[in-house]
């Protein structure tokens, strides 16, 4: 008898599946999902909504269960890798984002080659061997790319197909650099440690090792567990933070990976519990299209939380979820009894390689970030730069440049020199350091602007401390987080404060100097991830040149008694986490604000 579970995945599998049907095209090598804007051409945009489905369905297939709709994509595969054939997919070149869609067609042959492979006829089977073996000297990206010729080899070697294997031999060993200990990969040579690490790089290296019968990257997968639980809400939410989010519940790929791979690091009713508390978070919420279809977008269809690589088909990379799939139902994954969230989790967990300290009140997750950058990918500073990310509240992105309602500047400190039309904000954090629960930058938003930022976790509060040097005379805007405001909002402004109170939630500043006004502003809509229209509460005032000292306490809480209660009675005025790790000589007080000139 199947496991509820199984079914339920199953079942949502299938759902998914079913509004692509009618997508398909008329040789079934393109699936047409919409009209792409993404950086690469049409046809590969239409192999990647073909291929990434494959990330969902290969797992069933290989977990015995039938495939719906399972023969389009035979067809398609022995039409788009016909040369002669007018929906021929094409030759991969260097870069080219069809290697990263042959990596799923690679791994659709390794796990079930009976569904994919074996109905094709002598001839097409070549030209699929011929195409995919075409990839593998190809130049990728120098990042987690580098496992997709990888992956594309182990399917190749499922079906039987000889290659040069000096060729995988080498990405590995480029792979290998990317190693940080302690669970941590780089995703390249560079300062992100986002989703990538666990979707992409733990989740490619434990394929990679169950595949081969070798055991190089499970014991590292076993390390960053610990770290990764810290992600999670105990609803399941995931801290929305980085970039790809649109990929969405690809977010717990990890803990389906771990069963896969026969990584027992914790019991399987806990990763069970982490896999499927996720999911169900993300049932209901309008994340498809009325036509069935995923949206791209986070909690609902956002175009504007693009990258320039998503084109339509891009969030079917959720489907790497459903990995556990491919295991028998009689496997203990399966059979174990689903543990609710663990009440022994650490309420503040550093975690250096990320640059972040992770906290945990009322059961949500803010994430203090201060190490990573990505000035490439569109909208880079809100997807990794902003002071805080929350499971509750998300995090908003600009809809505009002129002024506080389009900026939308949540967990940030807005500035500017045109006296409130046009604000910076940080980007690219440098000089960064994690303690045990203070995370420290230092980012320059003009050349003759310095700021030093210390984000201290003091639950449920945060505590921001900014040490601003500014050779020019400054506007300051400083958010909290932003909250749906379309069920109605209690707000509170004045000097030193501003607090907005909303069915989902309580959120709220207090300078510590109470020299700046707390105001309530309603952003545009669609800037935030989570909710469509949002009220964010701000401190604001203004700078001379000179060395000046802002301070604040963040609140974001469920709203309720408890809430009100920690807004009413801010304790964090004379927690010592407030103060600590700052310079001695020039430590600001609760009750000085050490500057040079008038303050705001």
């Amino acid at each position: 008898m199947a496991d509820d579970a199984h079914t339920e995945l199953t079942s949502q599998l299938s759902d998914l599946m079913d509004p692509l049907v009618s997508r398909f095209s008329e040789g079934r090598a393109r699936v047409r999902l919409g009209v792409n804007t993404a950086i690469h051409d049409d046809t590969a945009a239409e192999l990647e909504a073909f291929a990434r489905p494959l990330w969902g369905l290969a797992p069933l297939a290989a977990g015995g269960q039938a495939v719906p709709h399972g023969e389009l994509w035979v067809q398609g595969l022995a039409h788009g890798s016909d040369p002669a054939h007018p929906e021929y997919w094409g030759e991969p070149v260097d870069h080219d984002q069809r290697i990263v869609e042959m990596a799923a067609i690679g791994f659709a042959l390794a796990l079930a080659p009976e569904q994919w492979w074996d109905p094709l006829t002598g001839p097409e089977r070549d030209r699929l061997a011929r195409w995919l073996l075409s990839a593998l000297p190809r130049e990728t990206t120098d990042n987690n790319w580098l496992f997709f010729p990888v992956l594309i080899s182990l399917g190749l070697d499922r079906v039987g197909v000889p290659y040069d294997r000096s060729l995988i031999t080498t990405r590995l060993d480029r792979l290998e650099t990317f190693w940080l200990g302690d669970g941590w990969y780089a995703d390249g040579p560079t300062e992100r440690r986002d989703y990538y690490v666990p979707w992409a790089m733990h989740f490619y290296g434990l394929l990679h090792d169950t595949l081969t019968g070798g055991d190089r990257f499970k014991d590292r997968a076993a390390q960053f567990a610990g770290d990764f639980r810290h992600w999670f809400a105990d609803d399941g939410a995931a801290v929305p933070y980085g970039r790809s989010l649109t990929y969405r519940w690809a977010q717990a790929a990890f803990w389906g990976a771990l069963p896969f791979a026969g990584v027992d690091v914790l019991p399987w009713s806990a990763v069970k519990g982490y896999l499927l508390r996720h999911l169900r978070w993300w049932q209901g919420r309008p994340v498809t299209g009325p036509d069935g279809l995923l949206s791209v977008g986070y909690g609902y269809p956002q175009p504007a939380l693009a990258e320039q690589y998503n084109a339509p088909g891009s969030p079917y990379w959720s489907l790497k979820a459903y990995l556990p799939l491919a295991l028998p139902e009689q496997h203990a994954f399966w059979t174990a009894k689903e543990e609710p969230a663990p009440a022994d989790l650490l309420a503040v967990s550093a975690q250096p390689h990320a640059g972040a300290v992770l906290m945990r009140t009322h059961g949500d997750v803010t994430l203090l970030a201060g190490r990573q950058h990505h000035p490439w990918v569109r909208h880079g500073a809100e997807k990794y730069a902003k002071f805080a990310y929350s499971t509750r509240f998300g995090f908003s992105l600009p809809n505009g440049t002129l002024g506080l309602e389009q900026g939308a500047y949540d967990s940030m400190l807005a500035l500017s020199d045109d006296g409130g039309a046009h604000y910076r904000v940080r980007e690219e954090p440098a000089a960064h350091y994690v303690s045990d629960d203070t995370v420290l930058s230092t980012w320059h938003p003009w050349p003759d602007v310095e700021i030093t930022t210390w984000l201290t976790a003091a639950a449920p509060w945060h505590v921001r401390t900014h040490r601003v040097r500014t050779a020019r005379a400054l506007h300051t805007a400083e958010g909290g987080f932003a909250v749906d405001r379309d069920a109605g909002t209690d707000r509170e402004t004045g000097p030193g404060q501003a607090r907005v109170t909303a069915p989902a939630g309580l959120t709220g500043l207090r300078d510590l100097d109470g020299r700046r006004e707390g105001e309530v502003v309603d952003c545009l809509p669609g800037t935030n991830v989570l909710a469509r229209r949002t009220a964010l509460p701000v401190l604001v005032g203004r700078l001379p040149p000179g060395e000046h000292w802002l301070r604040c306490a963040v609140l974001g809480a469920p709203t309720g008694s408890e809430a009100e209660t920690a807004w009413r009675e801010p304790r964090p005025l004379t927690h010592p986490a407030t103060t600590a790790h700052l310079p001695t000589t020039t430590h600001p007080s609760t009750t000085a604000h050490p500057t040079t000139g008038d303050g705001p």
